[in-house]
């Protein structure tokens, strides 16, 4: 299975870093906390990953580009005009990076992205934050509940998505971004996503947790995963302070490889 990583938004929020680098370029330890996102799915077995680029989106290719000779012995044949890798320790990822523009919001992402999937279902989350969701389990959870879409349900402070949740059904009911209040379960991201969802996805102006989420609710096609373990998003500098602290203290829930 794939796995699509939303990585070209501005990450306002965040501007002491985002103004010199995209946000999931961020480094939590030293890596990207983009790289924290892999490792958690290929700990799972999911190594082919599209990443939809935007804001700075040429230092995320640069970085990849860069990561698999740093971790190589290398040749260069200067008379051939060749290089080749003759040791890789670098990790077994596939990795297609999309130019998805500047200004396209996150559905958009999705539609310009989709011609890198496959067939069948794919994953789908955001590039700014860590969770030590079972991810196989989620995988697992949405082919049984047969529905179009499955979002993995999280309870932080009201700051998200958020949803109800009967106790007697997987069905979301309602879907509203960003309510007020706290404690309901909220939009945590780690999707896993049907093929059928890009046609509810209308353009570039689309924004996936609106429009789309909210039809799939309403046809009972949104299956909710509930995740009562560690989810943070980074999306304030407060954000990677905590998630720094908890990976130099060798304490990150995130941290499954």
């Amino acid at each position: 299975m794939q796995a699509m990583i939303l990585a070209g938004g501005f990450g306002t929020r965040i501007s002491e870093e985002s103004a010199i680098r995209p946000k999931p370029m961020v480094e939590i330890g030293g890596r990207p906390i983009l790289w924290h996102i892999m490792k958690m799915y290929l700990a799972h077995g999911v190594n082919d990953f599209v990443i939809c680029c935007g804001y700075k989106g040429h230092l995320i290719k640069q970085f990849f580009r860069d990561y698999a000779m740093d971790g190589a012995d290398i040749t260069f044949d200067m008379r051939e005009g060749t290089t080749t890798l003759l040791r890789a320790t670098t990790e077994p990822w596939k990795v297609t990076l999309v130019d998805t523009g500047l200004n396209v919001m996150t559905g958009g992402r999705i539609k310009r992205a989709a011609k890198y999937l496959g067939e069948g279902p794919f994953c789908c989350t955001y590039g700014d934050g860590v969770s030590n969701v079972d991810i196989t389990a989620l995988i697992a959870f949405h082919r049984a509940q047969k529905t179009l879409a499955t979002v993995t349900a999280v309870q932080p402070p009201g700051r998200f998505g958020a949803f109800t949740l009967p106790s007697d059904n997987m069905r979301v009911p309602s879907f509203k971004e960003k309510p007020g209040g706290d404690g309901a379960w909220v939009n945590g991201g780690f999707f896993v996503l049907e093929p059928e969802v890009i046609d509810l996805i209308e353009g570039d102006s689309t924004i996936w947790e609106r429009g789309p989420m909210e039809q799939l609710a309403a046809s009972e096609q949104l299956a909710a995963f509930r995740h009562e373990g560690f989810w943070q998003p980074m999306d304030t500098l407060h954000d990677k302070q905590t998630l720094e602290l908890l990976w130099e203290g060798g304490k990150a829930p995130w941290k499954k490889w």
